[in-house]
């Protein structure tokens, strides 16, 4: 059983008076979680640390809670009209500078302040008489202190991140002292070390970095490989290091069958190490179900994101606790497999030639299908930076930073919203210092050509004479609803019909100034520097898709949509991405690469096809007003042979590519064809 509780209707009768509202929730969270609370909807931002609450304040606030006097609601009643005030939301108080040095640094790590944290350093080197007393003194104390409240939900992650800047900043500056003071030669104790990489072919690290820097706050050494890491390079590293354990992360789909060869390669080398698996393509169903069996040796843990990483690395550094727990995470992941294989053999699945037949028949004899106003490709180099603000879609950049909720209603959301708009405010700052200072440029190539369908295939009319491959579901439809593929929303030979491809990036040069902030100390602004990238890549889509609509193509020119609109994608059309769920095969986007001649604005595949720079976006035009967004789902191996077919490959190359949504183990059928 779980339990949760709307906190906040406690000091309703309060409103207008923060101090007291913050006071009741927090003494209430404290005694609440320790008695089982699961959850608890209150506003986390404006939260009172309760060893903060002054002691007259506490005393009534718990008299209340526990009803511990027949007077108590008088008695706060009549304080709280001496202590009316707006709690945390106040002007900038600067009468923490009165405190000790110690008190001082554990204050800025705490609250992420660094105006004065080089200077606070200085004069605590000084006192202490070497700069290792003072990180392994109060700043590891402030650390400590982040680490708690992150762990009981009354920190969230960008605070966290705030915090690991200013602690950085006063390692970097202490540094240069320890390293000439001969007393301090030695080096900060540490709860562990890990590797990180993001795997080979993969350029997103985003995730990776959250989770390093929260890992580095509960004072974890962590070795960060950066991106498009092979497994020798994670392997060598991690054995010349000493490492505790090895973190792989990955964004595109590709890259879960990289992470079950380095799982495969480290069963082979006898490593023992713990894996962690983790990135938005990643799950623990896929785990337990396809990396696991590759790495017995060892035990492989997925970890859904940054505030389950502490927990998940001490039970695993613990020598108490370690064994309990892996074999908990065994027993579980036995079970989720089990779960998987009977679900799987459960859902009813066509044939590849059942599923034609009940293909997405649309009348194109009554149709009479867009021409664009120009045919080949047109790029769009330097494009503004500033136009594509009001294109963002808030809510992914959001979700990055673990703030879950949907834009704008997150900036007023009783949990996250203090968070969220101080998060918001940076971003905007941000954002006006990119167009400002041209941090980094965006580039576009958009494309149209004649097309038609030819079964599942698209067949353009281009120089190349490229066919673009598409993929149908097969999973059993209830009556009425068709097994589609794209090639559906593409008329047949016999209609003049047209299709788009696009690549855009809003990255350029992104990687230098993140790394640029990285090298300064400050993981908050590189982080902030790729997720704000990102969201401009994919508004600068968006934008584009929108001109597509109104002038390229010019099939909805009379559209006026809302940016809102946009996000619900109320439009016509879409414009769906190799390696999503309408077609999974990331190989798709050499096709589109050579349609659009897509590295000529800077943008170019790694050998598993993800886009570097990361913040690139590339994909298809369907003008259709019927063409819709969909899954493949799983398929089955007769669609499988014949798409292997239709490209040119093997079926192993295949399954490779397509491992994600196989309904069925290639090892399993090859071991059966073999008996």
């Amino acid at each position: 059983m779980r339990v949760s509780g709307g906190v906040s209707n406690l000091s309703f009768s309060f409103r207008g008076n923060d101090r007291v509202r913050e006071a009741i929730h927090s003494a209430f969270l404290y005694h609440a979680i320790k008695a089982g609370l699961d959850m608890g909807i209150v506003n986390a931002g404006q939260l009172a640390v309760y060893e903060d609450i002054p002691k007259d304040l506490l005393e009534l606030v718990e008299d209340i809670i526990f009803d511990r006097r027949p007077d108590a609601t008088e008695r706060l009643v009549e304080f709280a009209k001496n202590v009316s005030g707006a709690g945390a939301k106040r002007e900038v108080d600067l009468t923490w500078r009165e405190g000790t040095v110690e008190q001082r640094l554990a204050y800025a790590v705490l609250h992420g302040e660094v105006e004065f944290i080089e200077a606070d350093a200085e004069e605590a080197r000084q006192k202490f008489g070497a700069g290792l007393l003072v990180i392994e003194g109060p700043l590891m104390d402030g650390m400590k202190v982040v680490g708690d409240l992150f762990g009981a939900g009354k920190m969230f992650l960008p605070q966290v991140v705030k915090s690991a800047r200013a602690m950085k900043r006063a390692v970097a500056y202490l540094e240069p002292f320890m390293q000439a003071e001969k007393k301090a030669s030695g080096s900060v104790s540490v709860r562990g070390k890990l590797v990180t990489a993001t795997v080979k072919g993969d350029v997103h690290d985003i995730g990776k970095n959250i989770v390093g820097v929260v890992l580095q706050c509960n004072n974890y050494e962590v070795i960060d490989l950066g991106v498009m890491v092979p497994a020798t390079k994670i392997l060598e590293t991690a054995k010349r290091e000493g490492a505790d354990i090895i973190g792989l992360s990955g964004l595109i789909t590709p890259s879960l069958d990289e992470m079950c060869h380095v799982a495969g390669e480290m069963e082979r080398e006898g490593l023992s190490l713990p894996l962690l698996i983790g990135g938005a393509t990643t799950s623990r169903v896929h785990t337990a179900v396809k990396i696991h069996p590759h790495y017995r040796r060892g035990q492989t843990v997925y970890v859904t994101d940054a505030s389950r990483a502490v927990g998940v690395v001490s039970q695993l550094m613990s020598q108490q606790v370690r064994g309990a727990y892996v074999s908990e995470v065994r027993e579980e992941y036995a079970k989720i497999a089990a779960a998987h294989a009977r679900g799987e053999e459960n859902k009813r699945r066509l044939s590849l030639k059942d599923a034609r037949r009940n293909a997405l028949k649309l009348d194109w004899a009554n149709y009479v299908p867009p021409t664009p106003s120009f045919l080949g490709t047109r790029v769009f180099t330097d494009y503004s930076i500033a136009e594509l603000i009001d294109y963002i879609d808030w809510s992914p950049f959001f979700s990055t930073w673990e703030l879950t909720g949907k834009f704008p209603a997150i900036l007023d959301d009783e949990k996250y919203g203090a968070a969220a708009r101080s998060l918001y405010d940076d971003a905007g700052t941000m954002l006006g210092q990119i167009v400002k200072e041209n941090w980094f440029r965006a580039a576009a190539v958009v494309g149209f050509w004649p097309a038609n369908s030819s079964g599942d295939d698209i067949v353009v009319q281009s120089d190349g004479g490229q066919v673009l491959h598409t993929l149908r579901q097969q999973l059993s439809r209830r009556e009425g609803r068709a097994n589609v593929a794209l090639a559906d929303f593409v008329a047949p030979r016999g209609t003049d019909d047209y299709i788009g491809a696009f690549v855009v990036t809003a990255g350029i040069g992104e990687d230098v100034i993140a790394d640029r902030f990285k090298h300064a100390n400050d993981d908050y602004s590189s982080i902030m520097v790729k997720a704000l990238a990102d969201r401009l890549a994919e508004a600068f889509a968006e934008r584009m898709h929108q001109r597509v609509r109104r002038e390229l193509w010019g099939y909805a020119g009379d559209e006026t949509l809302s940016t809102r609109e946009l996000v619900e994608e109320k439009y016509r059309g879409i414009r769906p991405a190799p390696g999503y769920p309408a077609q999974p095969d990331h190989t798709e986007k050499a096709t589109l690469f050579a349609l659009t001649d897509g590295e000529r604005i800077g943008v170019k595949l790694t050998e598993s096809y993800a886009m570097w720079p990361g913040a690139s976006v590339c994909g298809l035009y369907f003008s259709h007003p019927e063409a819709h967004y969909f899954g493949i789902g799983k398929i089955e191996r007769d669609q499988v042979e014949d798409y292997a077919a239709r490209k040119g490959w093997s079926v192993s190359e295949a399954e490779r590519w397509l491992a994600p949504v196989l309904n069925y183990d290639p090892l399993s059928v090859a071991r059966v064809a073999a008996e």
